[in-house]
Formats: structure tokens, C-alpha cells, sequence
């Protein structure tokens, strides 16, 4: 079931989180990134017990994120797949594994590497930006109200993009 308080919020991330943010959701989707396809490959990577990723599956599956496939008509069995929507979050993931590996990676270095397939090389998640292809750096971000921003968070905006003019000038 989704967290329905981040659900009804009006951001981007606040959203999302109303189905990924459950526990064993983020797990859930490396472990069919990774291969995984059918219940018992998920629940036997995960160690989560079965209830509890059947509930997150049939999230998913609801979200329109993984779907459901018949591999078996005797006995009836199926596998999970990512959709679009499900692979479009590749980035996400990945983005977690940059940084996991970054701060949580013990010093015999990180439990997985990714491979870029065209180069063989491995391949760590880099920001660009989407228009100039430049590396996007926390520094290099700021923040201002879209086109679906409320009033209330319109107002948000024009204070916090005042306060850092004024840090920026007094730098």
C-alpha cells in the first residue's frame, strides 16, 4: 500500500516515495535489475519474508512499475519484470550504488560493480545536465518553482532564492 501523506504532497520526490519508500521496495527492484524474475529467486536473495514481498510486488505491480508474466501453466507460475516506467528508475538505483559505495563499501572495495557493456569498462552513475551535457555537481544546482508549483511554493522560492543572493554577495 502506498505511504499516502508523501502521496499527497506536491513534489516530485515526495511522490515517488509513496511507493518506493516502503521497506524491501529499493530491493525489490535491484534484485529483478539484477536478473531475479521469479518469487522464490527474490525472496531467497532478500531473506524478506514472503508476505512481505508480495505485498511490495503487487505495489509494483499496481504502480504499473513491474508487471506480472505467466512462465508456467502447470503449475501456475510467474516471473516479474521491469516495465518502462520500472527501467526508468535504473538511474535511481544506480545513483544509490555511486553512493553506497562511496560511504557504506567496507575496504575490500564495493560488493558489485556495474559494467558498461559497450566499453567493458566499469561505469559509475555521473549527473549531466540535460541541455549542454556538462557534469552537474551539488554546487551547480539551484532550485526555482516549475510550471505545477502552488502560490504557497512560488513564495517559498522567491525567499530562498533571495536569502542566497544575499549569502552569495556577502561571500
Amino acid at each position: 500500500m502506498p505511504i499516502d501523506a508523501f502521496a499527497a504532497q506536491n513534489c516530485s520526490i515526495a511522490r515517488p516515495l509513496s511507493v518506493l519508500g516502503e521497506r524491501w521496495t529499493i530491493l525489490v527492484l535491484r534484485e529483478i535489475s539484477l536478473g531475479s524474475r521469479r518469487f522464490d529467486e527474490i525472496q531467497s536473495a532478500l531473506g524478506v519474508a514472503t508476505n512481505v514481498l508480495s505485498s511490495r510486488l503487487a505495489t509494483l505491480v499496481d504502480e504499473e512499475i513491474v508487471e506480472r508474466r505467466r512462465y508456467s501453466e502447470h503449475p501456475e507460475r510467474f516471473e516479474y519484470r521491469l516495465t518502462r516506467k520500472g527501467a526508468d528508475l535504473q538511474p535511481v538505483l544506480l545513483a544509490f550504488l555511486r553512493w553506497g559505495d562511496k560511504y557504506t563499501a567496507g575496504s575490500a572495495g564495493p560488493p558489485l560493480e556495474t559494467v558498461h557493456a559497450s566499453c567493458d569498462h566499469v561505469f559509475h552513475m555521473v549527473p549531466t545536465c540535460s541541455h549542454c551535457g556538462e557534469e552537474v555537481k551539488p554546487r551547480d544546482l539551484r532550485p526555482r518553482p516549475g510550471p505545477g508549483a502552488t502560490k504557497k511554493q512560488r513564495e517559498r522560492g522567491a525567499r530562498l532564492a533571495e536569502r542566497r543572493e544575499r549569502e552569495r554577495r556577502a561571500a
